[in-house]
């Protein structure tokens, strides 16, 4: 192992929704970690792993830390902060805005002890006027004493480089954790999952999908020809919301399963038979037992 060879593990933190999962999937290169506008769509912490010519970074991406209002809420939080227990830098993703809220005063108040070098990246600056991106960068270093503030677009794959170079600054020296081809730690069944709940999470209504969870019943190559049979089942709250899934005549059903389909097979490199399945389980996340049935690891809590 080169000397001079970095590693680490860096949580990205931050509210619901200002692009956590975006920026890690293009930092990696490949779609790992789901993305919706809907806030919350990350529930787990997922590991995620860039190996370059300077070193390597786990990220952990954790649910946006919010207060929380049912089991499920509080079960993410909690995931949220225990994660900077396991991290060597802390990336805080912020978006450019001059009014810092309560949101961000929550989450700088929980780093308040921690020892770790802080880096904030303003995220969307492809949204706002050059010319303002300073006074939001004022702004923010009043609300922390961060290590570095890096102004991105995740989405537009702005300024990245400066993102991991700032990463690197940190980060100590040591050997790899993973070999260099992997990028993620996450078993496939639980991606095909999440894929499944990204493509359900885009093509509802807003009042669902908070409210959906995904399991995978059975992921298995056929040994005669080369093809994946994935049977899945969508979990919701409400038989009123069962009907929404399905849709007039099973089309929407159909349509989130040609979706998934579609970017299952471009993951998974092969033809898919997914067939999809909706179940109704009253009030699942308010219930230990059905969190934790549908892949949320108790011990998080």
């Amino acid at each position: 192992m080169r000397a001079d060879f970095k590693s680490g593990f860096v949580a990205i933190i931050g509210r619901p929704n200002v692009g956590k999962s975006t920026l890690m999937n293009h930092l990696i290169g490949q779609k790992i970690a789901i993305t919706s506008r809907k806030p919350q769509t990350t529930r787990n912490k997922i590991q995620t792993v860039y190996t370059g010519e300077k070193g390597q970074i786990v990220f952990l991406d954790t649910p946006g830390i919010h207060k929380a209002k049912n089991k499920l809420g509080e079960y993410m939080v909690n995931v949220a902060q225990r994660t900077f227990k396991d991290a060597d830098v802390i990336l805080w993703l912020v978006e450019p805005t001059s009014y810092i809220g309560a949101g961000e005063r929550h989450i700088a108040e929980q780093l308040k002890n921690c020892k770790l070098p802080v880096i904030l990246v303003i995220n969307k600056v492809d949204t706002v006027k050059k010319s303002e991106i300073a006074g939001f960068i004022d702004g923010y270093r009043k609300l922390y004493n961060f290590s570095d503030i890096v102004p991105a677009s995740a989405l537009r794959a702005q300024n990245l480089d400066t993102v991991l170079d700032c990463i690197f600054k940190y980060l100590p020296y040591g050997p790899m954790f993973y070999d260099e081809d992997t990028i993620t730690d996450q078993p496939q069944r639980q991606i095909v999952a999440e894929m499944i709940r990204e493509k359900a999470l885009r093509t509802l209504d807003e009042e669902i999908p908070h409210g959906i969870a995904v399991t995978i019943d059975q992921m298995k190559e056929r040994t005669d020809k080369d093809l994946v049979d994935i049977d899945a089942t969508i979990i919701c709250e409400r038989d009123s919301h069962k009907g929404i899934i399905i849709g007039k005549q099973g089309a929407m059903l159909k349509k989130i399963g040609s979706a998934a389909r579609y970017e299952i097979e471009h993951f998974l490199e092969k033809p898919v038979n997914l067939k999809l399945w909706v179940k109704v389980k009253k009030d699942w996340r308010d219930s230990d037992f059905l969190i934790k049935n549908f892949g949320y690891d108790k011990k998080e809590i």
